[in-house]
Protein backbone atom coordinates (compact mmCIF):
# COMPACT_ATOMS: atom_id res chain seq x y z
CA UNK A 1 0.00 0.00 0.00
CA UNK A 2 2.81 2.40 0.82
CA UNK A 3 4.40 1.64 -2.55
CA UNK A 4 1.18 2.67 -4.25
CA UNK A 5 1.12 5.97 -2.36
CA UNK A 6 4.73 6.62 -3.35
CA UNK A 7 3.84 5.97 -6.98
CA UNK A 8 1.04 8.53 -6.68
CA UNK A 9 3.34 11.12 -5.16
CA UNK A 10 6.03 10.57 -7.79
CA UNK A 11 3.53 10.91 -10.60
CA UNK A 12 1.50 13.88 -9.33
CA UNK A 13 3.94 15.62 -6.98
CA UNK A 14 1.18 15.63 -4.34
CA UNK A 15 0.77 13.90 -1.03
CA UNK A 16 -1.99 11.34 -0.54
CA UNK A 17 -4.50 12.77 1.94
CA UNK A 18 -6.93 9.85 1.92
CA UNK A 19 -7.13 6.33 0.56
CA UNK A 20 -10.45 4.48 0.09
CA UNK A 21 -10.59 0.76 -0.59
CA UNK A 22 -12.94 -0.17 -3.44
CA UNK A 23 -14.85 -3.45 -3.88
CA UNK A 24 -13.05 -5.97 -6.09
CA UNK A 25 -16.03 -8.27 -6.89
CA UNK A 26 -14.64 -11.58 -8.24
CA UNK A 27 -11.14 -10.28 -8.95
CA UNK A 28 -7.97 -10.91 -6.94
CA UNK A 29 -6.81 -7.37 -7.69
CA UNK A 30 -7.25 -4.67 -5.06
CA UNK A 31 -8.39 -1.18 -5.99
CA UNK A 32 -8.05 2.08 -4.05
CA UNK A 33 -9.15 5.65 -4.64
CA UNK A 34 -6.24 7.94 -3.82
CA UNK A 35 -7.04 11.56 -2.89
CA UNK A 36 -4.43 14.22 -3.50
CA UNK A 37 -3.92 17.40 -1.50
CA UNK A 38 -5.48 19.43 -4.34
CA UNK A 39 -8.70 17.38 -4.27
CA UNK A 40 -7.92 15.33 -7.39
CA UNK A 41 -8.23 11.54 -7.35
CA UNK A 42 -6.75 8.57 -9.16
CA UNK A 43 -7.49 4.86 -8.95
CA UNK A 44 -4.62 2.69 -7.74
CA UNK A 45 -4.50 -1.03 -8.47
CA UNK A 46 -2.43 -3.76 -6.88
CA UNK A 47 -2.35 -7.03 -8.77
CA UNK A 48 -0.88 -10.42 -8.00
CA UNK A 49 -0.21 -11.41 -11.62
CA UNK A 50 2.57 -9.54 -13.40
CA UNK A 51 1.48 -10.79 -16.82
CA UNK A 52 -2.12 -9.74 -16.26
CA UNK A 53 -1.05 -6.27 -15.15
CA UNK A 54 1.17 -5.84 -18.20
CA UNK A 55 -1.70 -6.93 -20.45
CA UNK A 56 -4.14 -4.43 -18.93
CA UNK A 57 -1.68 -1.56 -19.19
CA UNK A 58 -0.87 -2.41 -22.81
CA UNK A 59 -4.54 -2.72 -23.80
CA UNK A 60 -5.41 0.50 -22.00
CA UNK A 61 -2.68 2.38 -23.84
CA UNK A 62 -3.71 0.90 -27.21
CA UNK A 63 -7.42 1.63 -26.72
CA UNK A 64 -6.68 5.15 -25.52
CA UNK A 65 -4.68 5.79 -28.69
CA UNK A 66 -7.70 4.53 -30.66
CA UNK A 67 -9.89 7.09 -28.84
CA UNK A 68 -11.96 4.37 -27.19
CA UNK A 69 -13.83 4.95 -23.90
CA UNK A 70 -11.48 3.24 -21.44
CA UNK A 71 -9.59 4.46 -18.34
CA UNK A 72 -6.10 5.61 -19.25
CA UNK A 73 -3.20 4.19 -17.24
CA UNK A 74 -1.06 7.14 -16.15
CA UNK A 75 1.72 5.45 -14.16
CA UNK A 76 3.22 2.03 -13.49
CA UNK A 77 5.54 0.84 -10.73
CA UNK A 78 8.96 -0.51 -11.61
CA UNK A 79 7.99 -4.06 -10.61
CA UNK A 80 4.80 -3.90 -12.69
CA UNK A 81 2.54 -4.99 -9.83
CA UNK A 82 1.01 -1.53 -9.23
CA UNK A 83 -0.41 1.09 -11.53
CA UNK A 84 -2.49 4.24 -11.47
CA UNK A 85 -5.42 4.92 -13.78
CA UNK A 86 -7.94 7.69 -14.37
CA UNK A 87 -10.81 7.79 -11.89
CA UNK A 88 -14.13 7.19 -13.71
CA UNK A 89 -16.27 7.67 -10.62
CA UNK A 90 -18.47 5.27 -8.72
CA UNK A 91 -21.52 4.85 -10.95
CA UNK A 92 -21.54 1.67 -12.99
CA UNK A 93 -24.15 0.49 -15.45
CA UNK A 94 -24.90 -2.28 -12.98
CA UNK A 95 -25.80 0.33 -10.35
CA UNK A 96 -27.87 2.36 -12.83
CA UNK A 97 -29.96 -0.71 -13.68
CA UNK A 98 -30.64 -1.67 -10.07
CA UNK A 99 -34.28 -0.57 -10.13
CA UNK A 100 -35.21 -2.75 -13.09
CA UNK A 101 -33.03 -5.65 -11.98
CA UNK A 102 -34.52 -5.77 -8.47
CA UNK A 103 -38.01 -5.62 -9.98
CA UNK A 104 -37.39 -8.78 -11.97
CA UNK A 105 -36.57 -7.10 -15.28
CA UNK A 106 -39.08 -4.24 -15.23
CA UNK A 107 -36.82 -1.63 -16.82
CA UNK A 108 -37.75 1.99 -17.48
CA UNK A 109 -37.21 3.70 -20.82
CA UNK A 110 -34.21 5.53 -19.33
CA UNK A 111 -32.63 2.25 -18.28
CA UNK A 112 -33.33 0.71 -21.68
CA UNK A 113 -31.68 3.67 -23.38
CA UNK A 114 -28.56 3.06 -21.29
CA UNK A 115 -28.52 -0.57 -22.43
CA UNK A 116 -28.93 0.39 -26.08
CA UNK A 117 -26.22 3.05 -25.81
CA UNK A 118 -23.81 0.58 -24.21
CA UNK A 119 -24.28 -2.31 -26.60
CA UNK A 120 -24.09 0.07 -29.58
CA UNK A 121 -20.56 0.98 -28.44
CA UNK A 122 -19.41 -2.63 -28.12
CA UNK A 123 -18.37 -2.99 -31.81
CA UNK A 124 -16.02 -0.05 -31.35
CA UNK A 125 -13.81 -1.86 -28.88
CA UNK A 126 -14.23 -5.18 -30.74
CA UNK A 127 -13.49 -4.01 -34.28
CA UNK A 128 -11.79 -0.63 -33.96
CA UNK A 129 -9.89 -1.81 -30.91
CA UNK A 130 -8.52 -4.79 -32.84
CA UNK A 131 -6.85 -2.55 -35.43
CA UNK A 132 -3.12 -2.58 -34.87
CA UNK A 133 -3.50 -4.62 -31.67
CA UNK A 134 -0.70 -7.03 -30.88
CA UNK A 135 -2.75 -10.04 -29.78
CA UNK A 136 0.40 -11.80 -28.62
CA UNK A 137 0.36 -9.51 -25.59
CA UNK A 138 -3.07 -10.75 -24.52
CA UNK A 139 -3.28 -12.79 -21.32
CA UNK A 140 -3.24 -15.74 -20.91
CA UNK A 141 -3.36 -16.41 -24.67
CA UNK A 142 -3.78 -14.46 -27.86
CA UNK A 143 -6.80 -16.24 -29.35
CA UNK A 144 -9.78 -18.33 -28.31
CA UNK A 145 -8.85 -21.89 -29.23
CA UNK A 146 -10.15 -25.37 -28.49
CA UNK A 147 -7.91 -25.73 -25.46
CA UNK A 148 -9.36 -22.54 -23.99
CA UNK A 149 -12.96 -23.64 -24.66
CA UNK A 150 -12.36 -27.10 -23.21
CA UNK A 151 -10.82 -25.52 -20.11
CA UNK A 152 -14.00 -23.48 -19.49
CA UNK A 153 -16.25 -26.47 -20.18
CA UNK A 154 -14.30 -28.65 -17.76
CA UNK A 155 -14.41 -25.77 -15.30
CA UNK A 156 -18.20 -26.18 -15.48
CA UNK A 157 -17.95 -29.94 -15.10
CA UNK A 158 -15.69 -30.02 -12.07
CA UNK A 159 -16.77 -26.88 -10.22
CA UNK A 160 -20.51 -27.04 -10.83
CA UNK A 161 -21.83 -30.22 -12.42
CA UNK A 162 -20.03 -32.62 -10.07
CA UNK A 163 -20.99 -30.47 -7.09
CA UNK A 164 -24.68 -31.10 -7.84
CA UNK A 165 -24.26 -34.87 -7.55
CA UNK A 166 -25.70 -35.53 -11.02
CA UNK A 167 -24.56 -38.80 -12.61
CA UNK A 168 -23.11 -38.67 -16.12
CA UNK A 169 -20.84 -40.62 -18.47
CA UNK A 170 -17.42 -38.98 -18.43
CA UNK A 171 -16.33 -40.07 -21.90
CA UNK A 172 -19.62 -39.19 -23.60
CA UNK A 173 -19.63 -35.76 -21.97
CA UNK A 174 -16.01 -35.20 -22.97
CA UNK A 175 -16.88 -36.09 -26.58
CA UNK A 176 -19.77 -33.58 -26.50
CA UNK A 177 -17.45 -30.92 -25.10
CA UNK A 178 -15.02 -31.46 -27.96
CA UNK A 179 -17.82 -30.92 -30.46
CA UNK A 180 -18.76 -27.68 -28.75
CA UNK A 181 -15.13 -26.51 -28.75
CA UNK A 182 -14.74 -27.35 -32.45
CA UNK A 183 -17.87 -25.38 -33.40
CA UNK A 184 -17.02 -22.36 -31.23
CA UNK A 185 -13.54 -22.03 -32.70
CA UNK A 186 -14.96 -22.40 -36.21
CA UNK A 187 -17.01 -19.19 -35.82
CA UNK A 188 -15.35 -16.52 -38.00
CA UNK A 189 -13.87 -13.65 -36.08
CA UNK A 190 -10.77 -11.51 -36.15
CA UNK A 191 -12.01 -9.11 -33.48
CA UNK A 192 -11.13 -8.29 -29.90
CA UNK A 193 -13.29 -10.50 -27.70
CA UNK A 194 -13.82 -8.66 -24.41
CA UNK A 195 -14.72 -11.99 -22.79
CA UNK A 196 -16.20 -10.49 -19.59
CA UNK A 197 -18.49 -7.86 -21.04
CA UNK A 198 -21.15 -7.23 -18.41
CA UNK A 199 -22.89 -4.33 -16.68
CA UNK A 200 -20.42 -4.40 -13.76
CA UNK A 201 -17.58 -3.66 -16.17
CA UNK A 202 -19.21 -0.57 -17.67
CA UNK A 203 -18.85 2.79 -15.89
CA UNK A 204 -21.13 5.74 -16.62
CA UNK A 205 -19.25 9.02 -16.81
CA UNK A 206 -20.60 12.55 -17.25
CA UNK A 207 -23.86 12.46 -19.17
CA UNK A 208 -24.13 8.68 -18.69
CA UNK A 209 -21.43 7.97 -21.26
CA UNK A 210 -20.31 4.30 -21.06
CA UNK A 211 -16.64 3.55 -20.34
CA UNK A 212 -15.25 0.00 -20.36
CA UNK A 213 -13.08 -1.50 -17.63
CA UNK A 214 -11.62 -4.92 -16.72
CA UNK A 215 -10.80 -5.98 -20.27
CA UNK A 216 -7.47 -7.62 -19.45
CA UNK A 217 -8.89 -11.10 -20.15
CA UNK A 218 -9.70 -10.21 -23.76
CA UNK A 219 -8.28 -11.94 -26.79
CA UNK A 220 -9.02 -12.59 -30.45
CA UNK A 221 -12.36 -14.34 -30.87
CA UNK A 222 -15.97 -14.20 -32.12
CA UNK A 223 -17.93 -11.02 -31.41
CA UNK A 224 -21.04 -13.05 -30.52
CA UNK A 225 -19.48 -14.18 -27.26
CA UNK A 226 -19.52 -10.65 -25.82
CA UNK A 227 -23.16 -10.18 -26.87
CA UNK A 228 -24.01 -13.41 -25.06
CA UNK A 229 -22.08 -12.26 -21.98
CA UNK A 230 -23.93 -8.95 -21.85
CA UNK A 231 -27.48 -10.03 -22.66
CA UNK A 232 -27.55 -13.29 -20.71
CA UNK A 233 -26.27 -11.92 -17.41
CA UNK A 234 -27.76 -14.11 -14.73
CA UNK A 235 -29.24 -11.42 -12.51
CA UNK A 236 -30.33 -8.99 -15.23
CA UNK A 237 -33.66 -10.70 -16.00
CA UNK A 238 -33.85 -9.20 -19.49
CA UNK A 239 -37.06 -10.14 -21.26
CA UNK A 240 -36.89 -11.91 -24.62
CA UNK A 241 -38.33 -8.82 -26.29
CA UNK A 242 -35.67 -6.53 -24.79
CA UNK A 243 -32.92 -8.98 -25.72
CA UNK A 244 -34.05 -9.03 -29.32
CA UNK A 245 -34.22 -5.23 -29.45
CA UNK A 246 -30.67 -4.99 -28.08
CA UNK A 247 -29.43 -7.60 -30.55
CA UNK A 248 -30.86 -5.52 -33.40
CA UNK A 249 -29.14 -2.40 -32.01
CA UNK A 250 -25.84 -4.28 -31.83
CA UNK A 251 -26.13 -5.68 -35.35
CA UNK A 252 -26.92 -2.24 -36.78
CA UNK A 253 -23.86 -0.83 -35.02
CA UNK A 254 -21.66 -3.72 -36.14
CA UNK A 255 -22.70 -3.13 -39.76
CA UNK A 256 -20.86 0.19 -39.64
CA UNK A 257 -17.60 -1.77 -39.45
CA UNK A 258 -18.13 -5.11 -41.21
CA UNK A 259 -20.66 -6.94 -43.34
CA UNK A 260 -23.09 -9.01 -41.30
CA UNK A 261 -25.04 -12.10 -42.30
CA UNK A 262 -27.82 -11.78 -39.73
CA UNK A 263 -29.04 -15.37 -40.04
CA UNK A 264 -25.56 -16.78 -39.52
CA UNK A 265 -24.88 -14.25 -36.78
CA UNK A 266 -27.90 -15.40 -34.78
CA UNK A 267 -27.03 -19.07 -35.20
CA UNK A 268 -23.52 -18.48 -33.92
CA UNK A 269 -24.88 -16.29 -31.12
CA UNK A 270 -27.02 -19.14 -29.84
CA UNK A 271 -23.96 -21.40 -29.71
CA UNK A 272 -22.00 -18.73 -27.84
CA UNK A 273 -24.86 -18.34 -25.36
CA UNK A 274 -24.63 -22.05 -24.55
CA UNK A 275 -20.86 -21.82 -24.07
CA UNK A 276 -21.12 -18.66 -21.97
CA UNK A 277 -23.82 -20.07 -19.68
CA UNK A 278 -21.73 -23.16 -18.95
CA UNK A 279 -18.65 -21.04 -18.32
CA UNK A 280 -20.60 -18.77 -15.97
CA UNK A 281 -22.02 -21.71 -14.02
CA UNK A 282 -18.50 -23.03 -13.59
CA UNK A 283 -17.41 -19.69 -12.16
CA UNK A 284 -20.47 -19.51 -9.91
CA UNK A 285 -19.78 -23.02 -8.69
CA UNK A 286 -16.19 -22.22 -7.77
CA UNK A 287 -16.85 -18.79 -6.24
CA UNK A 288 -20.08 -19.88 -4.59
CA UNK A 289 -19.84 -23.56 -3.65
CA UNK A 290 -16.14 -23.55 -2.78
CA UNK A 291 -15.32 -19.97 -1.79
CA UNK A 292 -18.79 -19.43 -0.29
CA UNK A 293 -19.25 -15.96 -1.75
CA UNK A 294 -22.86 -14.94 -1.28
CA UNK A 295 -23.29 -12.98 -4.50
CA UNK A 296 -22.37 -15.96 -6.68
CA UNK A 297 -24.61 -18.34 -4.75
CA UNK A 298 -27.54 -15.98 -5.20
CA UNK A 299 -26.90 -15.77 -8.95
CA UNK A 300 -27.08 -19.53 -9.59
CA UNK A 301 -30.92 -19.80 -9.85
CA UNK A 302 -31.04 -17.03 -12.46
CA UNK A 303 -28.25 -18.67 -14.49
CA UNK A 304 -30.09 -22.00 -14.34
CA UNK A 305 -33.24 -20.29 -15.60
CA UNK A 306 -31.32 -18.83 -18.53
CA UNK A 307 -30.07 -22.33 -19.33
CA UNK A 308 -33.59 -23.72 -19.01
CA UNK A 309 -34.90 -21.12 -21.47
CA UNK A 310 -32.09 -21.85 -23.92
CA UNK A 311 -32.84 -25.58 -23.87
CA UNK A 312 -36.52 -24.83 -24.43
CA UNK A 313 -35.58 -22.78 -27.52
CA UNK A 314 -33.45 -25.60 -28.95
CA UNK A 315 -30.15 -23.94 -28.13
CA UNK A 316 -28.17 -27.14 -27.54
CA UNK A 317 -27.69 -29.22 -30.74
CA UNK A 318 -25.57 -31.88 -28.96
CA UNK A 319 -27.77 -34.85 -27.90
CA UNK A 320 -25.87 -36.16 -24.88
CA UNK A 321 -25.00 -32.71 -23.55
CA UNK A 322 -28.63 -31.67 -24.00
CA UNK A 323 -29.74 -34.71 -21.98
CA UNK A 324 -27.31 -33.89 -19.17
CA UNK A 325 -28.32 -30.21 -19.05
CA UNK A 326 -32.02 -31.09 -19.14
CA UNK A 327 -31.59 -33.36 -16.13
CA UNK A 328 -29.51 -30.65 -14.46
CA UNK A 329 -32.18 -27.93 -14.68
CA UNK A 330 -34.79 -30.44 -13.42
CA UNK A 331 -32.93 -31.16 -10.18
CA UNK A 332 -35.02 -30.37 -7.08
CA UNK A 333 -32.59 -27.72 -5.82
CA UNK A 334 -33.04 -25.82 -9.09
CA UNK A 335 -36.83 -26.08 -9.28
CA UNK A 336 -38.16 -22.71 -10.50
CA UNK A 337 -39.95 -20.72 -7.84
CA UNK A 338 -43.38 -19.22 -8.62
CA UNK A 339 -42.94 -15.77 -10.06
CA UNK A 340 -44.06 -13.05 -7.71
CA UNK A 341 -45.24 -9.72 -9.07
CA UNK A 342 -42.49 -7.32 -8.12
CA UNK A 343 -42.86 -3.57 -7.91
CA UNK A 344 -40.05 -1.14 -8.50
CA UNK A 345 -38.67 0.49 -5.38
CA UNK A 346 -39.02 3.93 -7.00
CA UNK A 347 -42.74 3.36 -7.59
CA UNK A 348 -42.58 3.65 -11.39
CA UNK A 349 -45.11 1.57 -13.29
CA UNK A 350 -43.65 -0.49 -16.13
CA UNK A 351 -45.47 -2.36 -18.88
CA UNK A 352 -44.31 -4.17 -21.99
CA UNK A 353 -47.41 -2.94 -23.80
CA UNK A 354 -47.74 0.45 -25.47
CA UNK A 355 -50.38 2.30 -23.42
CA UNK A 356 -51.15 4.57 -26.38
CA UNK A 357 -52.33 1.84 -28.77
CA UNK A 358 -56.10 1.89 -29.24
CA UNK A 359 -58.20 -1.23 -28.88
CA UNK A 360 -61.43 -2.13 -30.74
CA UNK A 361 -63.38 -2.28 -27.50
CA UNK A 362 -62.58 1.39 -26.87
CA UNK A 363 -64.98 2.43 -29.65
CA UNK A 364 -64.54 5.22 -32.14
CA UNK A 365 -62.30 8.15 -31.15
CA UNK A 366 -63.42 11.71 -30.57
CA UNK A 367 -63.70 14.21 -33.43
CA UNK A 368 -60.05 15.00 -33.88
CA UNK A 369 -60.66 16.16 -37.45
CA UNK A 370 -63.29 18.75 -36.55
CA UNK A 371 -61.81 19.92 -33.26
CA UNK A 372 -58.19 20.20 -34.37
CA UNK A 373 -58.94 21.13 -37.99
CA UNK A 374 -56.71 18.27 -39.01
CA UNK A 375 -55.83 17.18 -42.56
CA UNK A 376 -59.18 15.43 -43.02
CA UNK A 377 -61.31 18.43 -42.11
CA UNK A 378 -63.46 19.10 -45.12
CA UNK A 379 -66.71 20.61 -46.34
CA UNK A 380 -68.72 17.49 -45.58
CA UNK A 381 -68.00 17.94 -41.87
CA UNK A 382 -69.28 21.50 -41.65
CA UNK A 383 -72.57 23.19 -42.49
CA UNK A 384 -72.82 26.16 -44.91
CA UNK A 385 -72.91 28.48 -41.89
CA UNK A 386 -69.51 27.28 -40.73
CA UNK A 387 -70.85 25.48 -37.65
CA UNK A 388 -70.13 21.85 -37.01
CA UNK A 389 -72.69 19.60 -38.62
CA UNK A 390 -74.28 16.63 -36.84
CA UNK A 391 -72.04 13.62 -36.51
CA UNK A 392 -72.39 11.57 -39.67
CA UNK A 393 -70.87 8.19 -40.48
CA UNK A 394 -68.67 9.94 -43.03
CA UNK A 395 -67.32 12.21 -40.32
CA UNK A 396 -66.77 9.24 -38.04
CA UNK A 397 -64.79 7.46 -40.74
CA UNK A 398 -62.79 10.62 -41.37
CA UNK A 399 -62.10 10.95 -37.65
CA UNK A 400 -60.87 7.37 -37.57
CA UNK A 401 -58.45 8.07 -40.42
CA UNK A 402 -57.24 11.28 -38.80
CA UNK A 403 -56.77 9.71 -35.37
CA UNK A 404 -54.67 6.97 -36.97
CA UNK A 405 -52.35 9.79 -38.04
CA UNK A 406 -52.13 8.54 -41.61
CA UNK A 407 -51.63 11.06 -44.37
CA UNK A 408 -54.29 10.63 -47.01
CA UNK A 409 -54.55 11.97 -50.51
CA UNK A 410 -57.82 12.03 -52.46
CA UNK A 411 -57.15 10.70 -55.92
CA UNK A 412 -59.81 10.54 -58.65
CA UNK A 413 -59.00 8.00 -61.33
CA UNK A 414 -60.95 6.38 -64.11
CA UNK A 415 -60.75 2.62 -63.97
CA UNK A 416 -60.13 2.40 -67.69
CA UNK A 417 -57.85 5.38 -67.98
CA UNK A 418 -54.81 6.67 -66.18
CA UNK A 419 -56.07 10.25 -66.32
CA UNK A 420 -58.19 11.79 -63.51
CA UNK A 421 -61.97 11.83 -63.98
CA UNK A 422 -63.41 14.31 -61.51
CA UNK A 423 -66.94 14.08 -62.96
CA UNK A 424 -67.50 10.41 -62.20
CA UNK A 425 -68.30 9.74 -58.52
CA UNK A 426 -67.82 5.99 -58.96
CA UNK A 427 -64.18 6.47 -59.88
CA UNK A 428 -63.24 8.47 -56.79
CA UNK A 429 -61.42 6.71 -53.99
CA UNK A 430 -59.11 7.48 -51.13
CA UNK A 431 -55.53 6.55 -51.84
CA UNK A 432 -53.90 5.68 -48.51
CA UNK A 433 -50.15 6.15 -48.29
CA UNK A 434 -49.89 3.49 -45.58
CA UNK A 435 -51.51 0.09 -45.33
CA UNK A 436 -54.22 -0.65 -42.80
CA UNK A 437 -54.60 -4.13 -41.38
CA UNK A 438 -57.58 -6.22 -42.59
CA UNK A 439 -58.94 -6.36 -39.03
CA UNK A 440 -58.96 -2.57 -38.83
CA UNK A 441 -60.74 -2.27 -42.17
CA UNK A 442 -63.31 -4.82 -41.00
CA UNK A 443 -63.92 -2.81 -37.83
CA UNK A 444 -65.24 0.15 -39.88
CA UNK A 445 -66.97 -1.84 -42.61
CA UNK A 446 -70.35 -1.43 -40.92
CA UNK A 447 -70.17 2.30 -41.68
CA UNK A 448 -69.85 1.85 -45.43
CA UNK A 449 -73.52 1.33 -46.38
CA UNK A 450 -74.60 4.47 -44.50
CA UNK A 451 -72.04 6.55 -46.36
CA UNK A 452 -73.83 5.96 -49.69
CA UNK A 453 -70.52 4.48 -50.76
CA UNK A 454 -70.40 2.47 -53.92
CA UNK A 455 -69.36 -0.92 -52.64
CA UNK A 456 -68.50 -2.41 -55.99
CA UNK A 457 -65.01 -3.83 -56.30
CA UNK A 458 -62.43 -1.31 -57.35
CA UNK A 459 -59.10 -2.63 -58.45
CA UNK A 460 -56.20 -0.95 -56.63
CA UNK A 461 -54.46 1.74 -58.59
CA UNK A 462 -50.74 1.85 -58.18
CA UNK A 463 -49.41 5.28 -57.34
CA UNK A 464 -45.78 6.02 -56.74
CA UNK A 465 -44.97 7.92 -53.52
CA UNK A 466 -43.95 10.94 -55.58
CA UNK A 467 -47.26 10.87 -57.47
CA UNK A 468 -49.20 10.59 -54.23
CA UNK A 469 -47.28 13.48 -52.67
CA UNK A 470 -47.85 15.54 -55.81
CA UNK A 471 -51.62 15.00 -55.66
CA UNK A 472 -53.82 17.69 -54.14
CA UNK A 473 -54.23 17.60 -50.37
CA UNK A 474 -57.23 19.90 -50.40
CA UNK A 475 -59.65 17.25 -49.24
CA UNK A 476 -62.60 19.62 -49.42
CA UNK A 477 -62.70 19.37 -53.25
CA UNK A 478 -64.37 16.00 -53.59
CA UNK A 479 -66.81 16.24 -50.65
CA UNK A 480 -67.97 19.63 -51.88
CA UNK A 481 -69.11 17.99 -55.12
CA UNK A 482 -70.39 14.71 -53.70
CA UNK A 483 -70.83 15.28 -49.93
CA UNK A 484 -71.24 11.67 -48.94
CA UNK A 485 -70.49 9.57 -52.00
CA UNK A 486 -67.16 7.81 -51.62
CA UNK A 487 -65.46 4.70 -52.72
CA UNK A 488 -63.07 3.92 -49.90
CA UNK A 489 -60.36 1.57 -51.09
CA UNK A 490 -57.48 0.51 -48.80
CA UNK A 491 -54.36 -0.43 -50.74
Amino acid sequence: MEELKKLYTVHTGLEVTACDALPSAGSNRKYYRLHGSDGSTLIGAIGTSLDENHTFCYLSQHFTEQKLPVPAVVAQSADGLRYLQVDLGDRSLFDALKGGRDAGGRYTQTEKRLLHRTIALLPEIQIKGARGLNFKKCYPQESLDETNVLFDLNYFKYCFLKATGLDFHELKLEAAFRLVARDIVAIPGDAFMYRDFQARNVMLVGDDNPFFIDFQGGRRGPVQYDVASFLWQASAHYSKKLRQELIVTYINSLKQYVEVNERQFRQNLKLCVLFRLLQVLGAYGFRGYFERKKHFLESIPSAIQNLRDLLHDGGCPYPYLRDILTRLVELPQFAPEPEKPLQRADGLKITENNPYVSHPEDGLPLSVATMARGPLWCASLASPTGKESPRTPVAMVADTFSTAAVRTTPVAMNRTSSSPDWTNPSSVFWKMTERFSPSWIASISWLMPTCNATCSAVSPVSCSPSAVRAASTAVSIVPSIWPSTYIINMV
